[in-house]
């Protein structure tokens, strides 16, 4: 049987996939003073030395030719609150939703995030409907706080016990 002979459904594909629990972040970046931003659960460090990290972004997304403009991109990983954040960037946009962005290394960054990355965009691969954007980091910083997380559809938190017993293990 060829590869051809068994073909994925997208649907079960992506529900396949969902199974993956995610942290959420928002990808920002900024060009000539517009702040464009995306919520992308597609991120992942890739490398300590240098440090490196990579975020996926669909071909269709307003947010794949604004970052082969700005070749930098900013990442907020979301706290458990900030549901509304992640919906707003999904496309859901909520007109009487306050944003507010801090700035690090001339980045803007959602203000209240569980931790703060900036980047310089260092190498870009086409891979099917996606690309991935690979950053080599230049800021970050972090939070003691509780991250918001995806899992199959929908969002999540951690429960307590869980946070105590990996505190509690080391």
């Amino acid at each position: 049987m060829s590869d051809d002979d068994h073909k994925i459904d997208a649907r079960q594909f992506r529900q396949c996939m969902g199974r993956f629990a995610t942290g959420v972040t928002v990808v920002t970046g900024e060009l000539n003073d517009e702040i464009r931003g995306m919520t992308a659960n597609a991120f992942l460090s890739v490398s300590l030395d240098p440090p490196l990290v990579l975020v996926s972004v669909s071909h269709k997304a307003h947010m794949h030719s604004f970052l082969q403009q700005t070749m930098s991109y900013g990442v907020s990983i979301l706290n458990e609150t900030q549901i509304d954040l992640s919906n707003h960037f999904a496309g859901q946009h909520q007109e009487d939703l306050e944003i507010s962005f801090v700035r690090h290394a001339d980045m803007p960054l959602v203000e209240g995030a569980v931790a703060h990355i900036v980047t310089t965009v260092v190498d870009i691969h086409e891979v099917g409907d996606h690309s991935l954007y690979i950053g080599k980091v230049i800021y970050l910083n972090w939070h003691d706080q509780r991250p918001l997380l995806f899992y199959a559809g929908s969002y999540s938190q951690l429960k307590s016990e869980a946070i105590q017993a990996y505190y509690y293990s080391w």
